[in-house]
């Protein structure tokens, strides 16, 4: 089951990311990395700062729904300097994204990590999938997600039925489903590799095609590291990766012609 969630406190939070990073850069670096961190977010709580935030708002202007970051709230941008900020992808990379698949979507579940608002969920209903499914952690922001797939769904657009979620990513159980699996750094490096973990037991216990899309693969290593995911395209803002087998299964094809 993939239950609701909490939203995480500021402390766990913190926690978390110093758990994570003191083993690997000791206490001094670590430190330096803390107040960086708080800086920044002091810096981009300035006036100015937010309304460079709303850069990112024309999407919400032509579709009258809110995935902008820049309405975002404080405590959750601070969650986001230590778990990961929210940023809704650009439509013209998302839709290059998925043109650069080549696949029957009719045959695949679309799941965002990490989802926010909602914007990729939006987006990616535009495409005949057979269904698309967003995973958020922040009640905050799914609540605002539940709302714009409401408002989408009414402009008559959507080629998908959305199912946007409230939970954590590290736990969610993938359904047994062909799958295209979207992150925009949505989680820390350890989570996403529980996160890998578990996308490889799930399709090992029921073998089926799955991809996953990587917009700025910043933890790329962490995806070679598992060994089950090879890069099949590779861009400036985006890799793709596919399940093991279906790399296996496509050397299978080319040996048969």
């Amino acid at each position: 089951m993939n239950e609701p969630v909490n939203s995480p406190s500021l402390l766990s939070a913190i926690r978390g990311w110093w758990c994570e990073r003191q083993p690997r850069l000791g206490v001094l670096k670590t430190s330096t990395e803390f107040v960086k961190e708080l800086w920044d977010f002091a810096l981009d709580s300035t006036p100015a700062r937010k309304r460079s935030r709303y850069g990112d708002a024309d999407y919400d202007w032509e579709h009258r729904v809110d995935t902008t970051s820049g309405t975002v709230g404080w405590h959750d941008r601070l969650l986001g300097a230590f778990h990961s900020a929210y940023q809704p992808t650009d439509p013209v990379a998302f839709r290059e994204m998925m043109e650069a698949l080549a696949i029957e979507y009719a045959r695949f579940t679309f799941i965002d990590l990490g989802s926010g608002k909602g914007r990729t969920l939006l987006m990616a209903s535009e495409f005949p999938f057979r269904r698309v499914i967003g995973v958020e952690l922040l009640p905050s922001l799914h609540h605002v997600a539940l709302e714009n797939a409401e408002k989408f769904a009414g402009q008559g657009v959507s080629r998908a039925p959305m199912e946007p979620l409230c939970g954590d990513a590290r736990v969610y159980e993938f359904p047994a489903e062909p799958l295209v699996v979207y992150l925009f750094n949505p989680l820390p490096e350890a989570a996403l590799g529980r996160v890998l973990e578990n996308l490889k037991k799930s399709l090992t216990a029921v073998p089926r095609e799955a991809w996953i899309v990587y917009h700025n693969p910043i933890l790329d290593r962490v995806l070679m590291e598992a060994k089950s995911f090879p890069k099949r395209t590779v861009a400036q803002q985006y890799t793709i990766y596919a399940w093991a087998e279906v790399e296996a299964t496509s050397r299978t094809e080319l040996v048969s012609k």
